[in-house]
């Protein structure tokens, strides 16, 4: 019987201590297990970007790939417009036109308009370019040039027509032209000169003598 007794208390006090162990462990483990879980995490997400969506609730509507395809196959039919092609992110619509070479800036921008009604023909400026009930809308713009390899060309041309939706109407702009020439000169002087600076002045032809050396020269012949 005493024998039976102490079996069941070492029994319960073997019990107790594998659940002490035990408990004891998992509390110890925990915080290892979680600092490695969030290391390995971090380490998996590295060089992934974080995206979001700026724009959440807001352009509705939305401009969709058909409407693009037909402001697209509308400004191609623009005389004067040897190609072009429509780019629509970050909630921006952009245009880009590549009109004759020879075109003038006049003629530009009096492209740039025609692009802007074929637009508007197919994209309710006020719907689609406005804001409206405190949401946030798309931008445009319609960047017209004569070519996009040489700007610093004689006959270089670039008209970009805005609107974004906090303006009531268009705004063009000839930006291949300085609204400052003289500012603008002097700039492009002054990168001229940094890329370019002036050699120092030369000594060519000057012999010099530094301290502790002579300079040999010919002594007289005195004798006749």
């Amino acid at each position: 019987m005493a024998k039976t007794v102490r079996k069941k208390k070492k029994s319960r006090a073997y019990k107790r201590t594998r659940f002490v162990f035990w408990t004891v462990f998992i509390l110890f483990i925990t915080p290892f297990v979680i600092l490695g879980y969030i290391l390995l995490s971090a380490a998996g997400d590295t060089g992934k970007p974080i995206l979001g969506n700026r724009y959440e609730g807001d352009l509705n509507p939305a401009i969709a790939e058909d409407q693009l395809k037909q402001i697209s196959a509308s400004v191609k039919g623009i005389s004067g417009v040897e190609d072009t092609y429509c780019n629509l992110t970050a909630g921006t619509l952009r245009i880009y036109a590549d009109i004759s070479d020879d075109a003038s800036s006049d003629t530009a921008s009096s492209i740039a308009s025609e692009i802007y009604d074929d637009v508007s023909s197919v994209l309710d400026p006020s719907v689609y370019f406005s804001q409206h009930d405190d949401m946030k809308m798309y931008d445009l713009e319609i960047h017209v040039y004569t070519q996009d390899s040489d700007a610093d060309a004689d006959n270089f041309v670039y008209v970009i027509e805005t609107k974004t939706s906090s303006m009531d109407a268009p705004v063009t702009q000839l930006v291949s032209e300085p609204i400052d020439a003289a500012l603008a000169e002097e700039l492009r002087q002054k990168v001229e000169e940094r890329n370019n600076p002036a050699p120092s002045a030369s000594s060519a032809g000057d012999m010099n003598v530094s301290a502790g050396e002579t300079e040999d020269t010919p002594s007289p012949d005195t004798t006749e």
